[in-house]
Formats: structure tokens, C-alpha cells, sequence
């Protein structure tokens, strides 16, 4: 019996949450009448373009004497967040009316970058005691004017805050722009603007427990709950026929070959087997490039446990809305706890397939997906300086992520290699490997790998797309996802259509003679991940306004680890399924 580094998952989850620290309670505080409440610019950016935000005093507004950098958790940098402290002043219960933040003269330049943003639709977020604060800078006026050249760009200079609160805590706030205090931007030429700003203070029942309710409320509205159960019952009532209809075929055909194969051992020894039989002294010969294959599964293993992690800790409230950078920590700490899964299920797999260099699987293991993300985090990190972006991770981050790296991912990635290498774990085939391969069938085009891939990929990607487009507009939008039992039914649903889907094909390939079932089980698998990059060139053209260089070049350069990332772990899905099949089909004939 293999033992597997259960005591180890445990550890990682319990130091994940540890690391990511369930912050429900982190702005637990209460305050005295006229006490200050920590008040946070966050960013401003192109609304549509979400990767695209750059620090708040990029832009003229008007700025306190003494700029203070709030001190940043890893999550947090990662997505972007650069928290530095406010001009408003919004003590506790203390109400203001068009009280004046700064007068300012606007320069042409200033003028001109101010309506370059309100152009592209910018917006800008705070936080006030932890809580979001939204708004747009500007307006276009278009009424009437069909030339753009036409169209007048004004500066909201009021802004109101409406905040409730309940006994000795904030539990509320929102953002108002007034629509009738505004600067016009249109032409290029210096302006005078008084920055102004209102505080109204009104007592709620809400209790502090509950006051992030209304942002998971948002994705939880009966419209769109109606449309993800749809999407559930749609997904299960197709896969369930397709996948009973298939299992139907699979199993009377199976039932028909074990009779027949008895019935043909019975018979004259001399006669001719064909079909799946046939190749039984094939059927277990090791793949090509067996390092690649083991290394494959050790990362498609590990990816497939940091998603398991990552949906038990949503399920008990780690992800609630605006936990700034949750997900990004829980990501890196998850993924680099888990790297000794990788290096124990690569090397023991690649050991059991007779390889002879186990150390270079390692290492091949270790950089098949970190090597990809390492060179699309280059590549976009220089495209998010040089538009001087907040995307772009500071050097001191950059260090951080190069340490756990180095300190925890690369020995656990060593430590899981040598505990799979000391496994002794030996191939369980059921039938003899002959000392020559036969020779392939000829066979029709449609029986190729990549007609295959399209078939296996189709239908557990039709079982997931209407929950795709919510999850899109979610990270690459500004859509509050938080239903994650339903989004881990889906995910249940994808992983059983993809096994069942592989393992149907893999036994027509069989029947057809053709031995060489292991990476196509693998690329049939994880085929389903090229389907999804194929969503997100149709959800980019089709389903969202982003524009730009940066953004595009984000959009599908991340997209692009991620759908590999799914080609991984449902490669390794498929393969095992079918690895189990094929060994319980041969267990139950006579081999000779």
C-alpha cells in the first residue's frame, strides 16, 4: 500500500487559514463620538478595465499634508490595492455640509489628464473602516451630440457620504456624487475647482455581524439564483443523459466482449483475437516520454488539491466580499504547501514506469507550471510598470514570492521526491507486456487525437458555461461572486463528466487496436481547457468593454495559466479514471 502525505494536507490547510486570517472581526472596533475613523484612497481606474488601476494621487485631487502608506498583507499587493490615507475627515457621528477639502487651480495638463479619465469612465475606491466606498470622477454629457468631438466632460467636485451606523459602530456607507457640482473639463485651459465634501450620519438596526450581507446579498438576488439553478438543473439533466446514455452503450458492449472472450477461450485456441483483447500485451507498455507524463500528473495532482483547499475554505467564509486579498494569499500559501504532493506523485509514478532519473523529473515537475506563470508574470509585471500601473507587484513583494519559493515550495517539492521514490510502489498491470509493440491499424481520421480532443473537451465545458460567464464577470469585472456551493456542485459535475467522458473514449480506442491510450487519455481529459481559453476570446469580443494593451494583454496572458492550469488537473482526472478502467477490464479476462 502507497502511503500518501495525508498529515501534510491538514497542516497546509490549518496554516493557510492561519495565513490568510478569517478577517471577520478585523474591523471590529468602536469608537467615541468625534473619534476618527480610518479613512482609505485605495485606487482609481477605466471602470471596464479592470486590471488597469493606478494609485489615487495619480490623478490632481486634492491630497492631506501627510500622505500615509497603509502596510499591505501579500494578498492585498496582489490585487492591486495601494491604501494610502484620505483628504476627507469623517469622525464618528460628526456630519459636515459642503465642507471644503482644497481649493485648486487645475493646470491645462491637469485638465487634460482629469478628462482623459472621465473619457474611459474612471472610478475610484476607498475604504472606510473596511468597508468599500465606490464612485465615478466624472461625467460625459452626450445628450443630443452624435460627433464626439462634440461631447462636454465634466469633474463631480461634491461628494456626499451617507453613513449608518448602529449604537458604537460603523455598519454602512455610500458614496453620491453631486450632479449639479461639477467642473467643466471640456476645453484646454486652466481651471479654478473648490473639492468639497458632505457627511450624513443615520442609526440602523443592522447589527456589525451582518453588515457585509449586502454585498454577498448582490450575487444572491432571485433572478440570479433562478438563473445558476437553471444553469445546475440544465448542466446535471444533460449530463446525466448523455453520460447514461454512454454508460448504457459502454456496459452492454462491455458485457457483450466478456462473453464473447469466454466463449472464443472455450473455442479452438488457434483462432484469431481481435478488439480491446487483442492488444492485452500492449496495453501496459510505458508511454513516450514518461518524465514529461509523470511530471504531468504530479502538477495536474497538485493543482487539483489547491482547488479542493480553496473550496473548503470558501465554504466556511473565508472568501466573504471585499476580504481584500484573501484569494491571492490563500493561493500562494495553498500552492506552495502543496508542492511536495507534486514531488511525491511525479517521482513515485515516473519511478513505478522504470525511470532512470529521477532527479531530472523533479525538476521538470517543479517547473511545469511555475516555468509558464514565472515567464506571463515577467512579460505583464514590464507591460504594468511601464504604464506605471498598481498591478505592478513592488520589488519587495517580488523578494517575498521568490522566498516562499525558494524556503517552502522547492524543499517540500525535494522532500514529496524522495518519499516517492522510496515508495518502492511497482506498476500493478494485470496483463504481461510483450518485448515488441505491434503495429497500429490504420484508422480513420476522426479517431486522430485532436478530433478526439475536441469530442472529450465539449461536453464537460457545456456542463459548466453558464456559471462561467459569472465567474468572468467576477474576476475580470466588478460582479460580487460568492455562491460557492453551487460553483463547487458545478465543479463536482465537471470532474464526473470529464472521467466518464475519457473513459468511453479510451475504450473505443481500445476496441480499434490502437494501445497508445495514455497521453491521449491525459489530452482528452484536459482538453477542456482549451475550450475555456476559447470562452475568453468569445467573453472578451462578445461579453465585456475592455480595451487596451495592458488589460488585453492581462486578460489572456493570465487566462492563459489558468486554462492550462484546468488542462492539467483534468488531464490527470482523466487519466486515472481511465487507468482504473483499463486495469479492471484486463482483470477480468484471461491474458495469456
Amino acid at each position: 500500500m502507497r502511503k500518501h502525505p495525508t498529515g501534510l494536507l491538514v497542516i497546509s490547510l490549518a496554516i493557510a487559514c492561519f495565513a490568510i486570517g478569517v478577517r471577520s472581526d478585523a474591523s471590529d472596533h468602536r469608537y467615541k463620538d468625534g473619534e476618527a475613523v480610518p479613512l482609505y484612497a485605495n485606487k482609481v481606474g477605466p471602470f471596464h478595465n479592470p486590471s488597469e488601476t493606478y494609485r489615487f494621487f495619480d490623478l490632481p485631487f486634492c491630497s492631506p499634508d501627510h500622505v500615509k502608506d497603509k502596510p499591505e498583507a501579500l494578498g492585498e499587493v496582489l490585487n492591486g490595492d495601494r491604501l494610502v490615507s484620505a483628504p476627507y475627515k469623517l469622525n464618528f457621528k460628526e456630519e459636515h455640509d459642503s465642507k471644503v477639502v482644497c481649493k485648486r487651480k487645475l493646470s491645462k495638463d491637469e485638465v487634460a489628464r482629469f478628462r482623459a479619465a472621465v473619457k474611459k469612465d474612471y472610478y475610484f475606491q476607498m475604504y472606510y473602516d473596511d468597508l468599500p466606498i465606490w464612485g465615478f470622477i466624472g461625467k460625459v454629457d452626450k445628450e443630443g451630440k452624435t460627433d464626439p468631438s462634440e461631447y462636454k466632460y465634466f469633474l463631480y467636485k461634491h461628494i456626499q457620504f451617507d453613513v449608518l451606523y448602529n449604537k458604537d459602530r460603523v455598519i454602512e456607507i455610500s458614496a453620491k456624487m453631486d450632479p449639479h457640482s461639477v467642473v467643466d473639463l471640456t476645453e484646454d485651459k486652466d481651471v479654478d475647482v473648490e473639492f468639497m465634501y458632505t457627511v450624513k450620519w443615520k442609526e440602523t438596526d443592522t447589527p456589525f455581524e451582518k453588515r457585509m450581507d449586502k454585498y454577498s446579498h448582490s450575487s444572491s438576488l432571485p433572478h440570479h439564483l433562478e438563473i445558476h439553478w437553471f444553469s445546475i438543473i440544465n448542466s446535471c439533466v444533460t449530463v446525466l443523459l448523455l453520460t447514461g446514455f454512454l454508460a448504457t452503450i459502454l456496459m452492454r458492449v462491455l458485457k457483450n466482449d466478456f462473453v464473447k472472450y469466454a466463449q472464443d477461450e472455450e473455442a479452438a485456441d488457434d483462432q484469431e483475437e481481435t478488439g480491446w483483447k487483442y492488444i492485452h500485451g500492449d496495453v501496459f507498455r510505458y508511454p513516450k516520454h514518461k518524465s514529461l507524463f509523470a511530471a504531468s500528473l504530479g502538477s495536474g495532482t497538485q493543482l487539483f488539491t489547491l482547488t479542493v483547499f480553496i473550496f473548503m475554505l470558501a465554504l466556511v467564509g473565508v472568501f466573504y466580499p471585499y476580504n481584500r486579498g484573501a484569494l491571492f494569499t490563500a493561493l500562494v500559501v495553498i500552492y506552495a504547501l502543496t508542492s511536495g504532493i507534486a514531488g511525491y506523485t511525479a517521482t513515485s509514478f515516473y519511478c513505478q514506469l522504470e525511470g532512470p532519473n529521477w532527479v531530472r523529473n523533479l525538476l521538470l515537475t517543479g517547473c511545469l507550471f511555475c516555468g509558464p506563470l514565472f515567464l506571463t508574470f515577467c512579460f505583464l509585471n514590464t507591460v504594468a510598470i511601464a504604464y506605471n500601473s498598481t498591478a505592478a507587484l513592488p520589488f519587495g513583494t517580488i523578494v517575498v514570492i521568490f522566498l516562499i519559493w525558494t524556503l517552502v515550495t522547492a524543499p517540500l517539492l525535494v522532500l514529496g521526491g524522495i518519499a516517492g521514490k522510496n515508495s518502492k510502489a511497482e506498476f500493478q498491470a494485470p496483463c504481461r507486456t510483450t518485448k515488441y509493440p505491434r503495429e497500429i491499424p490504420p484508422l480513420p481520421w476522426y479517431r486522430s487525437a485532436v478530433p478526439q480532443m475536441a469530442m472529450a473537451g465539449f461536453l464537460p465545458f457545456s456542463a459548466i458555461y453558464i456559471e462561467l460567464y459569472y465567474i468572468f464577470a467576477s474576476v475580470w469585472g466588478h460582479r460580487i461572486y460568492t455562491i460557492y456551493s453551487i460553483l463547487f456542485i458545478v465543479f463536482i459535475i465537471l470532474l464526473i463528466v470529464t472521467a466518464f467522458i475519457t473513459v468511453a473514449l479510451t475504450y473505443f480506442q481500445l476496441a480499434a487496436e490502437d494501445h497508445e491510450w495514455w497521453w491521449r487519455s491525459f489530452l482528452c481529459g484536459g482538453s477542456t481547457g482549451l475550450f475555456i481559453y476559447g470562452y475568453c476570446l468569445y467573453y472578451y469580443y462578445a461579453r465585456s468593454d475592455m480595451s487596451g494593451f495592458m488589460q488585453t494583454s492581462f486578460f489572456f496572458g493570465y487566462m492563459a495559466c489558468i486554462c492550462y492550469g484546468f488542462f492539467l488537473m483534468l488531464g490527470m482526472v482523466g487519466f486515472r479514471a481511465s487507468l482504473l478502467f483499463v486495469r479492471h477490464i484486463y482483470k477480468s479476462i484471461k491474458c495469456e
